[in-house]
């Protein structure tokens, strides 16, 4: 089936926050005397703060009475380090213009909370671009399990199996996968060579390279997983 529409991650893959939510991070988890190594930060990449929270909280014996404190404070400082340091990745623009020039149904499933969102929006003047915004924020599930996915594709009234997501973290692309859409993954530079991206239709190393021939290839099953 020929896709018509596309469904954007946020995090990551528009916007270049993965920093600034580690940075956030470490500052509310050093409340209470902890500190992540890089490698135990990327393990919950692409999961809602609650469960990034919750899942730290268990494994270091903090009081759950401390979760919503923290919660409120994390999205708080994220948000103001968003809008201190914008920094949107390279072929954001162009990536937009190529699925909107060509009529597709845009969309947005993010982990992040709605304020979030709203605010990445109104930084990167995307409001003529997406026509829906689905957060995980208040749903049963989050990434990745598919419901986010699968609700964008639900309120802008196609079947999944129309849909190419673009996600650039693993819990993502295993919750657009399990939702049965094409996937096309961006890692971050330092995530390129895992060998975990191949259950992805696509992998690019930057959303600039996507293009009209890639488009059409989306149907490939995922062990023809293509690089560009």
């Amino acid at each position: 089936m020929q896709p018509t529409t596309v469904i954007f991650d946020m995090d990551g893959l528009l916007i270049d926050s993965e920093p600034l939510w580690g940075e956030a991070a470490e500052e509310i988890l050093a409340r209470f005397n902890v500190r992540l190594t890089n490698e135990q930060y990327h393990q919950h990449t692409g999961l809602r703060t609650r469960e990034f929270l919750t899942w730290w909280f268990s494994f270091f014996g903090i009081s759950p009475d401390h979760l919503d404190t923290a919660e409120t404070d994390l999205v708080d400082l994220v948000i103001q380090k968003v809008k201190a340091r914008p920094k949107f990745q390279p072929g954001v623009p162009y990536i937009l213009d190529f699925f909107k020039a060509r009529g597709f149904k845009i969309g947005l499933a993010s982990s992040s909370p709605m304020r979030l969102i709203d605010t990445v929006e109104d930084l990167g003047q995307f409001g003529d671009y997406f026509q829906v915004k689905t957060s995980a924020e208040y749903l049963p599930f989050g990434k990745p399990h598919p419901q986010v996915y699968l609700e964008c594709a639900r309120a802008l009234g196609v079947s999944p199996l129309e849909c190419v997501a673009f996600e650039d973290s693993f819990n993502g692309m295993i919750a657009a996968k399990a939702a049965r859409m094409s996937c096309v993954v961006v890692p971050a530079p330092d995530q390129q060579r895992q060998l975990r991206w191949h259950a992805a239709n696509l992998k690019l190393s930057s959303l600039a390279n996507f293009n009209d021939l890639l488009l059409e290839a989306m149907g490939a099953p995922a062990e023809t997983l293509k690089e560009c």
